[in-house]
């Protein structure tokens, strides 16, 4: 790993070869500047992890600083020093985007606590946004792109949970993009480069799981002629995602508690413990809480599988993303329409933005495949979307009727989404949705969200 750069800026230069000396002691790259010019002008021209500088200084002080670098990087610490009977220039400071404060004399042990503080915390935020950039930009699919503020919510979460070792479930009905899910969450992972081995466990007979799961030694069983190897096995050093986790049997949820608990297993028929390395992530469709209580699921394999819990919601709880969704299978089916679809009607979008889809993504992807193929011009129109579609079963909700009124909903969400990320802060809000500070102003008044 590279070294981490720290800027100190003091006009003493005693002072400024002291705390040099003592970052370079800690296997810190220091970097020294003598006035505020001169700190802007190495910021403007290299990577910088911290700066270190003194508030009271002749000319530009330490505030005209801090200002300076909330220009060049908001994100970049910064930690003032000041004498001790003017701590409220610190408070000041902290208040314009400081980070935090030290008094002088500088106590070099608390130097370093707060010098190791706060450059782990810089380093936990660069990989969170790593992560979240690989899950929304990267590994882009099409189920997971989202306006809803409950699908960011999952993607957040499995973004911040990507990077450890902890078993993930993932949970939301069918079609609501949970392998896809946990591809993301696997190649946003340190093991991208390894195994994902995906496995319904819903698809196999009971008779097969153990096998399928850890393998079986030649002999094992009639028509066993062969060794084995499992799909524990072949996922070493990698991930392993469980699909439909609920379907499976009472005996093999035994031998997978054990697994998880000692990353170890024996193959069918054999007595040689075998150690993998796997993460696993599982998914369902089921209400497993409801499956402890009937008996049917284990709970202390639940509390093993549920460390990190990724909620998706239903389609129909996300409308805001049906036009996103539309838009990625237009492109996606573009090669296989009889002519070169540019879009949907507004009568058609009205249709799709009203129906409940008991399918979720997967369905709504079926819909503009289908419409894709048998498209008639370069507009799709209602005509191209299956009859049932006008037997809406949300017809009696209490929702806009009009695509104008769709669009309006759509616009709220995403406003008030950005304002949640922004920690209710209408500049850095406006700068997420590329807008002017004004013309958010005038949204927010619209749509009655000011306060």
């Amino acid at each position: 790993m590279a070294e981490r750069v720290v800027l100190v800026v003091d006009d003493e230069a005693a002072q400024r070869t002291v705390l040099a000396g003592f970052l370079r002691k800690r296997q810190l790259e220091a970097v020294t500047a003598a006035s505020v010019d001169e700190a802007v002008q190495i910021v403007s021209g290299r990577m910088i992890d911290l700066v270190l500088t003194d508030l009271n200084m002749p000319g530009k002080d330490g505030l005209t600083l801090i200002d300076s670098l909330r220009a060049i990087n908001p994100e970049l610490p910064v930690i003032v020093m000041t004498a001790f009977g003017t701590v409220a220039s610190a408070v000041d400071a902290m208040k314009r985007g400081a980070s935090d404060y030290l008094t002088k004399p500088i106590d070099l042990d608390e130097l370093d606590v707060l010098v190791t503080r706060t450059l782990e915390r810089r380093a936990l935020v660069s990989e969170n946004a790593l992560l979240k950039e690989q899950l929304a930009s990267r590994y882009r699919l099409a189920g997971l792109e989202t306006a809803n503020a409950k699908m960011s919510e999952a993607i957040n979460t499995a973004a911040r949970a990507a990077a450890s070792r902890a078993t993930i479930l993932v949970r939301g009905e069918s079609g609501t993009g949970k392998e896809l899910m946990a591809r993301a969450i696997h190649y946003a992972s340190p093991r991208a480069k390894s195994a994902l081995v995906a496995v319904n466990v819903g698809a196999l007979p009971d008779t097969l799981i153990e096998s399928e799961l850890f393998g079986h030694e030649r002999g094992a069983f009639t028509g066993a002629d062969r060794e084995r190897r499992g799909r524990f096995e072949l996922a070493d050093g990698g991930t392993l995602f469980l699909d439909e986790i609920g379907d499976l049997p009472k005996t093999t949820q035994v031998k997978l508690l054990r697994v998880l608990q000692e990353q170890a297993f024996e193959r069918l028929g054999g007595s040689r413990t075998i150690k993998v390395d796997v993460r696993m992530i599982a998914a369902t469709n089921r209400d497993l809480p409801a499956m402890i209580r009937s008996g049917e699921f284990r709970e202390d394999l639940f509390y093993r599988l549920n460390v990190v819990c990724v909620e998706l919601p239903p389609l129909r709880d996300r409308r805001e993303d049906i036009p996103l969704l539309v838009d990625v299978f237009l492109r996606r089916f573009a090669g296989e329409a009889p002519v070169p679809v540019e879009a949907v009607s507004r009568e058609a979008m009205d249709l799709l933005l009203k129906y409940d889809y008991p399918g979720n993504v997967r369905e709504l992807e079926n819909l503009m495949h289908r419409a894709m193929v048998l498209a008639r011009g370069l507009l799709l129109s209602t005509a191209d979307f299956p009859i049932h579609l006008g037997q809406l079963k949300g017809e009696g909700r209490d929702a806009p009727a009009s695509f104008v009124d769709r669009v309006s909903e759509f616009e709220r969400a995403l406003i008030v989404d950005a304002l949640a990320r922004a920690g209710g802060v209408q500049t850095r809000a406006a700068a997420l949705l590329g807008m002017s500070e004004r013309h958010l102003r005038y949204k927010l008044k619209k749509y009655g969200v000011e306060k």
